[in-house]
């Protein structure tokens, strides 16, 4: 069982998607900075490209995207990507190869299943594809037939729905109503087109919810059959996404109901026979991702927890996030701006951050610590991090063991608390980021 300890929780931590995270991203670095990095790419890469559409924009929502509803600002960024994937395809260093290609969002079933192919005819033309494998974000309520055709004959085997959850009163809460049989349907349209591997994003932590709720949700996923589950707390940070001030903050539950509900959703979904991936996540026992945290192969990036081995992960579209083994870098966040930026044939990168050594050892702990539970650290680390440490080993959370790092099973849900003590940027963590649990 989990203890709380509300103390070690009480100061908001990033999500360790990256280090340094995108909170520390500046405008020093630009265009000329990714196109050096295109150049000095070798080896296998993978490709994110995203789409900052939505038909419907949900209240809860921090991704990059607004409403679809528009045909000619729709018609016109599709224009601009198809621009970038060139531009970007021509600069890649030889011997690059593509195998993983990840289409994100908003959603990206907010364009038309035609414009989606003629994206992957863009990408065969223009970049160095060696056999790879799709994956793809996807909003259950706009799914229409025409898009199992398109997901088949392209080859997607990977695909994400955006659930969030089951209960009516819940999604009229966060701006997200999709009936079940909603749900159901893009299941049944999936698995038909050949999606061997069905992710499901769920929330705890939303306003009125309880553990009856989050467990109806929870047993749903299973009798759906997701083959993996995200279950994320929700962040409720209005002062940065104002659409957020639609959502009643009274109602949401606690910091010790939050850690409850993410304690009682991690043993319901081991309990089911997933494998838990980090605290928040879980696969199927046959799902790559188990297998990856079975080898000791899993990785995080921009994405989340993933079994792509690539080091290079290349971001197209607005706001999307490159990285390379030295540089984080992303595109032009506004739409209207990364269109003209393309216009001119500019690589529309427009800041990020150089990745020192110490960067780059210290990214290296907190992303073992994240999807392995310990971290070789050097003697440097380890002498820093001894006293930092003492309240999570007082409590058994945490184990230091010379230079090896260890996460006690107790610990999970303190696992990014723990990381960010190798963070040296971490300031002013209450406006930037999300709870812990």
């Amino acid at each position: 069982m989990w203890t709380y300890y509300p103390d070690l929780l009480e100061t908001p931590v990033p999500r360790y998607t990256s280090f340094p995270t995108a909170a520390e991203f500046g405008p020093g670095v630009g265009a000329d900075d990714c196109a050096a990095a295109l150049a000095a790419t070798t080896g296998d890469i993978s490709l994110y490209l995203h789409i900052p559409f939505c038909e419907q924009i949900c209240w809860y929502c921090g991704c990059n995207t607004g409403k679809s509803n528009k045909v000619q600002r729709l018609s016109s960024y599709l224009d601009a990507l198809h621009r970038e994937i060139a531009i970007t395809g021509v600069r890649l260093g030889q011997g690059s190869a593509v195998r993983r290609i990840a289409f994100g969002g908003g959603s990206p079933n907010a364009i038309s299943p035609t414009d989606f192919v003629r994206l992957v005819d863009a990408l065969t033309l223009h970049m160095p594809l060696e056999d790879p494998s799709w994956s793809i974000e996807l909003d259950p309520r706009t799914l229409a037939p025409g898009w199992g055709q398109a997901m088949q004959w392209v080859g997607v085997t990977y695909a994400s729905l955006g659930v969030q959850t089951f209960d009516p009163a819940l999604q009229a809460a966060i701006g997200r109503v999709q009936p079940d049989a909603d749900i159901a349907r893009a299941v049944d349209l999936l698995r038909a087109s050949g999606i061997a591997s069905l992710n499901f994003d769920l929330m705890y932590g939303l306003p009125g919810q309880t553990l009856a709720m989050l467990e109806a949700s929870l047993q749903r996923t299973v009798e759906l059959g997701a083959d993996r589950v995200a279950l994320f707390g929700y962040a409720h940070v209005p002062h940065m996404l104002p659409r957020q001030r639609r959502i009643d903050d009274s109602a949401l539950p606690g910091q010790a109901e939050r850690f409850a509900m993410a304690e009682f959703g991690y043993r319901f979904f081991v309990d089911a026979g997933y494998v838990p991936v980090g605290f928040d996540h879980f696969a199927k026992p046959g799902d790559p991702m188990a297998r990856a945290v079975r080898d000791g192969t899993l990785k995080r990036n921009f994405q989340g927890f993933t079994d792509d081995p690539a080091r290079t992960l290349v971001g197209l579209g607005a706001s999307a996030i490159g990285c390379f083994p030295d540089l984080l870098v992303q595109n032009e966040k506004n739409a209207g701006r990364y269109r003209m930026l393309l216009s001119q044939d500019r690589l529309p990168a427009a800041h990020g951050i150089r990745r020192s050594a110490d960067d780059q050892r210290r990214g290296a702990v907190i992303e073992a610590l994240l999807c392995h539970g310990k971290a070789s650290l050097d003697a440097e680390l380890a002498a820093e991090a001894a006293a930092r440490l003492a309240p999570f080993a007082e409590r058994g959370l945490a184990r230091l063991d010379g230079k090896v790092l260890t996460i006690e099973a107790g610990g999970l849900p303190y696992a990014r608390t723990i990381a960010a003590l190798f963070d040296p940027y971490r300031q002013d963590s209450v406006r930037r980021f999300s709870s812990a649990v």
